[in-house]
């Protein structure tokens, strides 16, 4: 469910020393800046790899979801989710107005993959149902379930 770019650069063709400022400020002064940046590229870094994990397990969340029927979204859940991150954010010295916008840009992002999943189970329930009627028998639904199951 997870959109890819396929037009992004080659990875090798990053370079971290990048920079507007290059030539213009003291070296030892751009030498910190550019550790600094280095640092903050391995956090963001980590933080794609750490959302991508999330959104496996909301994938796993949306197929149970759309297998037995339950809503996209859970609105209790989601408060609680929220109040949660606000606080951490908050312990954190994290502005938790900012915790909040970017979990409702999350949960905004899960509900949308999860309608997606309910949408293609759906429509997978009814070709299974259909080649049932047409004589596909039990064996086509049984592979459908499993399918759907597997994540396909």
């Amino acid at each position: 469910m997870t959109e890819q770019n396929l037009n992004l650069p080659d990875a090798d063709s990053y370079d971290p020393t990048a920079s507007s400022l290059a030539g213009q400020v003291d070296p030892a002064v751009m030498a910190e800046l550019l550790s600094i940046r280095s640092s903050i590229d391995n956090i963001d870094a980590t933080l794609v790899y750490l959302l991508a994990e999330r959104f496996k397990a909301t994938q796993r969340v949306g197929f149970l979801k759309a297998a037995h029927k339950l809503p996209a979204g859970d609105p209790g859940r989601e408060t609680a989710q929220i109040a949660r991150l606000r606080r951490l954010a908050a312990e954190a010295h994290l502005d938790p107005a900012f915790a909040e916008k970017f979990l409702n840009f999350i949960i905004g992002e899960v509900i949308r993959h999860h309608e997606a999943i309910a949408e293609d189970h759906q429509a997978a329930a009814h070709q299974a149902a259909a080649r049932n009627a047409g004589g596909g028998g039990a064996a086509a639904a049984g592979s459908t379930d499993a399918a759907i199951a597997a994540g396909a």
